[in-house]
């Protein structure tokens, strides 16, 4: 009997709430040995390369990801909505959905190759760009984790994610050890991403099923794109104002700022997480809610956007007050410029949450057509500003502007479209009364 089934027969735990317990522990183990492994490794990776290196790997993972997004086509909310209410046509739903995304990765590859040689001036960055592009159709493996998540089952994806992690550190250790110059860092870091989508694939072999039995169907095809369409146009305007910060940086400033940036980053990706847990965790949940009874999913829907903006809120301000001694002691005194940053950009994390939550409201109530709507204005809002302020103020602008762009998309532009004003109360509510919900997390799945 394992330890969950242990609690289970002493406590008289109902199944619903073992497994979303079950999915908790291991999805906040998996992404705390993921985040600390990825910042003890950052932290030897960028004391060794220094800023102006450190920052030009940074820039070339972050141009990439601006394309991320069309490999991607935002297919994967509409697979985990899709597949929570009808897992018996998943080899259907996850044939179909690879096979387009691995179409959009070709298309999306083609698109970076052609832009970096267009604009970028510097041979090496071209060449750098180029090689690490080969994620984008590696990521195509990222349905099998949509699937988990759907039966919210994360243990065996979150098993291969802390192998992938820990031969990862050790592959950039063994390099850090034979003073490897940094074309192999970027590589090593394309080598992850390979190892994640082979683990993905053995753990769906072991658990779920054979993967030649995945089928692609025209008119599921059909469907999924047109479903997921808005959420591509929604998912551009939110990764240029997620990550063109750094891009903007690296060619308005200097490759070293973008070190800077990024040391600040790794701690706020720390903060993060606690929004994506939640949401991955209580989405099929409240999905399943939805079909059978509106009014308890107004109810919940609520409670989860609280406990969500609050929890991230109290970590921000706990990480913006020790941000001087957590980059002193880690990354050391070469990066001591990012601690401002850091101390402005930890609040990003409260924003995301306010964004995110409201965002996997409209994907659960169909909504995402308007999505595009609220993000193009936060891109707007973004670019708008760090143009107008990165030139005058430096890199604790961006800062600023990371902040403002996801309030300005997540939460004021749903005062624009009709359809989110609802969105836009319960964020009001959440923000000026929900810390009374901090502590009744379990009353979502109660």
């Amino acid at each position: 009997m394992s330890l969950f089934d242990k609690i289970a027969a002493r406590f008289n735990v109902s199944e619903t709430k073992l497994k979303v317990f079950r999915n908790l522990y291991w999805a906040v183990v998996g992404k705390v040995v993921t985040l600390l492994g990825s910042l003890l490794v950052g932290i030897m990776v960028a004391r060794y390369l220094g800023p102006e290196q450190y920052g030009l790997m940074n820039y070339v993972i972050s141009y990439v990801a601006l394309f991320q997004v069309l490999a991607s086509f935002g297919l994967d909310n509409i697979e985990i909505r899709e597949e929570s209410k009808a897992n018996e046509k998943k080899d259907v739903i996850i044939g179909t959905a690879f096979t387009l995304k691995c179409i959009f990765a070709l298309v999306a590859m083609l698109v970076v190759m052609a832009t970096a040689l267009i604009f970028e001036t510097d041979t090496f960055t071209k060449a750098m760009i180029c090689m690490y592009s080969f994620s984008m159709l590696l990521n195509s493996f990222g349905v099998i984790r949509n699937h988990f998540t759907s039966l919210v089952w994360n243990e065996y994806v979150v098993k291969t994610e802390i192998s992938r992690t820990i031969i990862g550190a050790l592959v950039k250790v063994v390099l850090l050890l034979m003073h490897a110059s940094l074309v192999w860092f970027i590589a090593a870091t394309l080598f992850d991403v390979l190892l994640v989508a082979s683990g993905y694939c053995v753990a769906y072999s072991r658990k779920i099923g054979k993967i030649s039995l995945w089928r692609f169907d025209k008119e599921w095809a059909i469907y999924l794109i047109k479903q997921s369409f808005p959420l591509l146009l929604t998912g551009a305007a939110v990764i240029i104002y997620q990550r063109i910060d750094q891009v903007m940086i690296g060619n308005m400033i200097d490759k070293a700022s973008v070190g800077q940036f990024s040391v600040a980053s790794k701690f706020v990706e720390i903060l993060i997480f606690i929004p994506t847990i939640m949401s991955q965790t209580i989405t099929p949940i409240l999905v399943r809610i939805r079909e059978k009874n509106q009014e308890e999913y107004e109810q919940k829907a609520q409670l989860f956007m609280n406990v969500t903006v609050w929890t991230c809120l109290l970590m921000a301000i706990f990480v913006s007050l020790l941000s001087y001694w957590l980059i002193l002691l880690t990354f050391g005194k070469q990066y001591l410029t990012a601690v401002p940053i850091l101390q402005v950009l930890a609040f990003k994390a409260a924003s995301v949450a306010l964004s995110s939550t409201a965002g996997q409201m409209i994907v659960m109530e169909k909504l995402q057509k308007y999505a595009v709507i609220r993000d193009t204005f936060g891109c707007i809002v973004c670019v708008g500003l760090n143009f107008l302020l990165l030139p005058r103020y430096g890199v604790i602008a961006a800062a600023v502007v990371a902040i403002l762009s996801n309030i300005a998309a997540g939460y004021i532009a749903d005062i624009f479209v009709p359809q989110y004003r609802h969105l836009f109360k319960r964020q009001t509510y959440a923000l000026l009364l929900g810390w009374k919900d901090i502590l009744n997390i379990k009353r979502i799945i109660g």
